[in-house]
């Protein structure tokens, strides 16, 4: 429990907050972690915590799938992605640090990984190809956005015409998730900001410990 509180106040101390709010909502954007904060990527607490291969079976990748990981970091859903995509797939591990970046290249090679391709990603713009991906997963991102309605279009029209833009959220309904309220978002927020931007909830599943798991399809 002390070294998961201790991760956790080293996982805030490396996040620059961002002075916007959104438009819509009124929620004050959380600031993008930096490359130094890869350690809280990685802890040995995520496992039990978040559970990330229960949310991947939830959302269900199939083989062959594109898919696109944006806010990648160092790859800890990435790997897990790209096995899953298999050899006749794709992921494209989206970041905006060259840094995380660099450490994500390094455990691919490690792990001998060669159907994942690192994309510098900027602040208002995945720099996807256009019509090109099934699935587009934001872990604990979306909340960080500084431009989030550029980031929404310019994720739309990444997306096939049947794809599916899925969100993990830390519960922001809920009190008890030991998370700072600008890392927590509720299923209203969610909905209130993408709705607009050519979304629609197609579902939301609730089998994960602390995140939401948020299903969107385009309009």
């Amino acid at each position: 429990m002390r070294r998961s509180f201790c991760a956790l106040l080293l996982f805030l101390s490396c996040s620059t907050w961002a002075q916007g709010v959104h438009p819509v909502t009124g929620r004050k954007y959380a600031g993008v972690m930096s490359a130094d904060g890869a350690g809280w990527l990685t802890r040995p607490e995520r496992e039990s915590e978040e559970h990330p291969d229960e949310a991947l079976k939830a959302i269900g990748i199939v083989k062959g799938s594109i898919v696109a990981d944006i806010g990648a970091g160092s790859g800890f859903m990435t790997l897990r992605l790209a096995k899953l995509a298999g050899p006749s797939g794709k992921v494209y591990a989206v970041d905006i640090q060259p840094r995380m970046l660099d450490l994500l290249r390094e455990n691919l090679r490690k792990q001998k990984i060669a159907n994942v391709e690192p994309v510098l990603g900027a602040i208002d713009d995945p720099k996807l190809p256009p019509s090109a991906v099934d699935l587009v997963l934001l872990v604990d991102v979306y909340h960080e956005f500084s431009e989030p309605q550029k980031m929404l279009r310019h994720i739309r029209e990444a997306l096939k015409p049947d794809g599916r833009l899925v969100l993990l959220e830390y519960r922001g309904e809920d009190p008890d998730v030991p998370i700072r309220p600008e890392h927590k978002m509720t299923v209203a927020q969610v909905k209130a900001e993408l709705e607009p931007e050519g979304f629609r909830l197609d579902r939301v599943k609730e089998n994960l410990p602390r995140q939401h798991i948020l299903i969107f399809r385009k309009n």
